[in-house]
């Protein structure tokens, strides 16, 4: 059904809004960022604001959903890559993931250090859940594929496919963790670099994959996410 002419006068409005917030999340951080420096950029009104957003903490979810919708325009052509085997769909899925996490690594460490605060946990469950709706179709159909091409060894495709989701949700969320507290406090990577390892090889055994199947994380991408923000300038 097409949009009405106030239906997208609504969205161009609220894109805008968004658009204001991740630049002043860039340029002043989230925490220093208030509702009223949004009000001043769009020059609107406090009751204006809240017609689109009813808290910061909503603006936030908006900001993060709408980053996630960049992520899966660039997974989309993967998927539908009838050249690649499932194990490239799987390697590309995560590389591709992976850069343009480091593409937007100022903006993404600045949204991080909020984002696992006790006050953000609903938002944060409200994301995952979003995600599992989204990317676990995704998933499944690369495990459905590379059942068929013999490559993966699961009985219940649907359900490793939600599983193996959950796995890299958690794996996510401790990289995130390690790495905000390596940027706190540098030291060795070699505790970061074991973990990637402990859990790419969790999933090939889940999906019945020959050790060393995948290599679901470069490295040396996590080497760039490791360099501190002093170390570029």
């Amino acid at each position: 059904m097409a949009r009405t002419v106030k239906e997208e006068k609504y969205v161009v409005r609220r894109n805008e809004i968004l658009d204001s917030a991740q630049r002043l999340v860039q340029t002043k951080g989230y925490e220093q960022m208030s509702i009223q420096d949004i009000l001043d950029e769009r020059h609107m009104s406090k009751g204006a604001f809240y017609h689109y957003f009813d808290s910061k903490h909503d603006l936030l979810e908006a900001i993060v959903f709408q980053r996630m919708e960049g992520i899966e325009q660039i997974i989309t052509p993967i998927i539908q890559d009838t050249t690649l085997s499932a194990i490239e769909k799987f390697q590309a899925y995560f590389a591709s993931a992976s850069n343009w996490k480091v593409s937007q690594k100022p903006f993404l460490m600045d949204l991080l250090r909020v984002w696992y605060n006790d006050d953000n946990a609903i938002v944060r469950q409200k994301i995952t859940a979003r995600m599992v709706v989204e990317v676990a179709p995704f998933m499944i159909e690369i495990i459905q594929q590379g059942i068929r091409e013999g490559a993966f060894n699961v009985t219940y495709p649907r359900q490793i496919g939600e599983v193996v989701l959950s796995m890299v949700q958690s794996y996510g969320e401790a990289l995130v963790m390690k790495l905000l507290a390596f940027n706190r406090q540098p030291g060795s990577p070699q505790d970061l670099i074991d973990s990637v390892g402990a859990y790419n090889e969790a999933i090939e055994r889940i999906l019945g994959m020959s050790r060393g199947s995948l290599n679901l994380v470069n490295f040396g991408m996590i080497e760039e996410w490791m360099v501190t923000s002093e170390e570029k300038t």
